[in-house]
């Protein structure tokens, strides 16, 4: 799985700006991007209204930023994100350009034996015989589809007709565009962590993209990252 921040307009800033204007108005506008001369005093103030905002989950102030990722991974994980219905997405189409043959195959590190009931799964480790037997009768699937979609499309089908064979590990890109908020949400879901409020319990692959994104936003809203873990992983 690969996850590139493409751009970003997020800074802890956004935030405090974004919260400050229900009692100081237009006196926000000036001090609304930190200029990084802020004095002790102001970072544990400005910390503490985030951490506020965050436990007290007055939510809206966590909106006003932007994160663009690119993402690539296989088809069966793109669905699991489009069922967060709180970000922009834009897909590689497979009716517009030919696939490529690359296929996503489960690592010998990859949990394959379920345990447990709905909602509370826990996964553990395949034997030898069953990683040997997922890893081969993944490649020889993914090899006998794509065959089949290359002779399709040699044979003059569309690329719309001819992808209908080619199975859901077969890897894809996309853009996706969203705010603090709605990848808080993300994050509170497709990741399983210690002390969480609520926890969760995702497929691995969708936890492998999320992860990375995650490094990306302790990178950009540490004060903001910081109060979404003390706080139980829960978005306001």
């Amino acid at each position: 799985m690969t996850v590139e921040l493409v751009r970003a307009n997020a800074h802890d800033s956004d935030v405090l700006f974004a919260a400050r204007v229900s009692t100081l108005g237009e006196q926000t506008v000036e001090h609304s991007q930190l200029d990084g001369s802020a004095s002790e005093a102001d970072e544990k103030r400005d910390r503490g209204l985030i951490n506020y905002l965050m436990r007290d989950r007055h939510g809206s102030p966590f909106e006003h930023n932007s994160m663009t990722f690119y993402v690539r991974a296989p088809i069966f994980v793109f669905r699991e994100f489009m069922r967060h219905r709180i970000a922009s997405y834009n897909e590689e189409s497979g009716r517009y350009r030919e696939l490529g043959p690359v296929f996503y195959v489960p690592s010998d590190e990859r949990n394959l034996v379920q345990v447990g009931k709905p909602g509370a799964y826990d996964f553990l480790p395949g034997t030898a015989e069953q990683i040997a037997l997922v890893q081969q009768q993944t490649r020889a699937a993914a090899i006998h589809a794509y065959e089949a979609y290359q002779r399709m499309l040699e044979a003059g089908v569309a690329r719309e007709v001819a992808r209908i064979v080619l199975p859901l590990n077969i890897y894809s890109s996309m853009y996706v565009t969203l705010n603090a908020r709605s990848l808080m949400n993300f994050l509170s879901l497709r990741t399983k962590r210690e002390g969480s409020s609520f926890p969760s319990f995702p497929q691995r692959e969708i936890e492998m993209c999320a992860e990375q994104m995650e490094t990306h936003f302790e990178k950009l809203m540490p004060f903001t990252y910081a109060a979404f873990n003390v706080n139980g992983r829960v978005a306001p």
